[in-house]
């Protein structure tokens, strides 16, 4: 197996065999050889010791005794070793030396050049060594947390003790045991977007970033606040799911589900709360500023149709008045950056003058198609940086090869429930000066997931980087400072946009010219 030691190195120093050992080192003159060849090292393992046994056979062969040449090396032939095997003497070694006439000794332990050639073999006598299934499962997680996870301390404990430990006095005898394993060990690097899935809730996941969910329709994380507890905090609420449509909104804090306290409620046991059978039933208790209210909410299949667009015409003299293309995204599912490109050549064929991009309430998804969607509006430039604890290690750019929207004026709506992939394509457009932000400072999700599957249908979403936008700047929890804010009145449907810039008496009202200014 990769994971348990299967060799140890072909080269040994005798310096390694005498740890421990004291040796003084005399001048050295001249000096032929001292040839030494193991022919067998062999282990034999038990669980609670090991007992080692030495076999080794000289190249060549001198008529004189070991005893006889053993005179010549009075302080350092220490060749004659025993070790003891279950209280018994076991083999001893025999060395051969030749030397030049009237040479100088050199001590073992600053020989130059001494080869030793090693074979070994593990004997594993006792039985409860052999692999389950169960611990082939275990241990395919613990490999991807060791490969991919951001922190290689590993919240600074030893990852390989932990394998160890857990193998020896975890209990693996069925899959539920096994899965409870693979949850304490993600357990104890105290990060809550790293986590297990069981089979159904990650072929839920999955569907999730297809394009539709069964569930009420939120998107939820944890609050900033500085001193604990934190508490679960809706990012946003989907258009027409039923959360929105019960009045549920950005920053509404989410004290029960089901009459259970979320206080210590882990984000996703709320999430796999939230989820269930299309037409159940499940009744939270908000708090909305200062009001608690408790909302009963039925589940539906949820449509993530990411994108909504529509033409905003300007009132203005002749026939040059111009147009606003309006597009919504809601999330980065893998349907959003054909969307978008679909939504933009829909808008120029009606001959739109400038665009809104409107990201506030999208919580994120698919960090690919974040990428994709700047690469639209980019005809060069970084749009992110991948870090990890040792600093940047990967950057993601464009040429210009993908971009399709590069010359038309573009502001970007960004308020607290833009989160994530959101906040790396808000983040690219505001640094690389294609775009003015508009609205509130954004969630503030700079760690990047990935999601691996294991061999039993299960899965892990594993926190593998964090990022910063092309300034340099962290954005993890602190979110992504906008240009200019928007009137409180700013409304969030796409009708109802289109008003606010028509009509220069309402309280909404934001002007073109100070909405496409770079």
């Amino acid at each position: 197996m990769e994971v348990l030691a299967s060799s140890i190195p072909s080269s040994l120093s005798f310096h390694s065999l005498y740890r421990g050992s004291s040796f003084s080192t005399p001048q050295v003159s001249q000096w032929k050889y001292l040839s030494v060849r193991i022919i067998d090292f062999r282990f034999s393992l038990t669980k609670r010791n090991a007992k080692i046994e030495f076999l080794l056979q000289p190249v060549s062969w001198v008529s004189k005794s070991c005893s006889a040449w053993r005179r010549l090396l009075p302080s350092y032939c220490a060749c004659f070793l025993k070790w003891r095997r279950y209280n018994s003497l076991r083999r001893v070694f025999d060395c051969t030396v030749n030397f030049k006439q009237h040479a100088s000794i050199l001590p073992m332990r600053v020989v130059v050049g001494l080869m030793l050639v090693m074979s070994v073999s593990f004997v594993f006598s006792n039985p409860s060594w052999a692999l389950s299934e169960e611990n082939l499962l275990f241990l395919e997680a613990w490999r991807a947390i060791d490969r991919a996870y951001i922190d290689k301390s590993f919240n600074g404990q030893s990852w390989f003790k932990y394998r160890e430990n857990a193998l020896r006095n975890e209990p693996m005898n069925n899959r539920e045991e096994t899965y409870m394993a693979i949850r304490k060990m993600l357990a104890t690097l105290d990060d809550p977007f790293t986590r297990f899935l069981e089979p159904e809730r990650f072929k839920s996941l999955r569907s999730g970033t297809q394009g539709a969910l069964t569930g009420v329709g939120l998107s939820i994380g944890l609050s900033k606040a500085d001193g604990p507890p934190s508490r679960l905090v809706v990012i946003s609420a989907s258009p027409g799911g039923p959360a929105s449509k019960s009045g549920i909104t950005s920053g509404d804090i989410i004290l029960a589900i089901d009459d259970t306290s979320t206080e210590s409620m882990g984000l996703y046991d709320a999430a796999e709360r939230l989820q269930g059978p299309e037409g159940s039933s499940v009744v939270l208790t908000i708090r909305s500023g200062s009001e608690e209210k408790n909302i009963a909410l039925t589940r539906e299949k949820v449509s993530l149709n990411p994108v909504k667009s529509t033409i905003c015409k300007l009132p203005a003299s002749g026939n040059d008045s111009p147009s606003i293309g309006y597009i919504k995204l809601t999330s980065f599912n893998q349907n959003a950056s054909g969307a978008i490109k679909e939504a933009i050549n829909r808008l120029r064929s009606d001959n739109v003058n400038a665009f809104v991009l409107d990201l506030r309430d999208n919580s994120g998804g698919l960090f690919p198609e974040g990428i994709e969607i700047a690469k639209i509006w980019l005809d060069k430039g970084v749009i992110v940086y991948i870090c990890d604890s040792r600093g940047v290690r990967d950057i993601l750019d464009t040429d210009g090869s993908g971009a399709l929207a590069t010359s038309e004026p573009l502001a970007v709506l960004v308020n607290k429930g833009t989160a994530s992939a959101s906040e790396i394509l808000a983040g690219a457009l505001k640094d690389n000066k294609r775009a003015m932000l508009f609205g509130e400072p954004t969630f503030g999700k700079g760690k990047i997931q990935s999601v691996f599957g294991l061999s039993d249908g299960s899965g892990l979403v594993v926190t593998v980087a964090r990022y910063e936008t092309p300034a340099h700047t962290d954005i993890d929890k602190v979110g992504i400072i906008p240009d200019h804010p928007l009137p409180g009145s700013f409304p969030k449907d796409e009708d109802a946009f289109c008003n606010c810039l028509q009509d220069p008496a309402s309280s909404c009202h934001v002007n073109r010219v100070e909405l496409f200014s770079t």
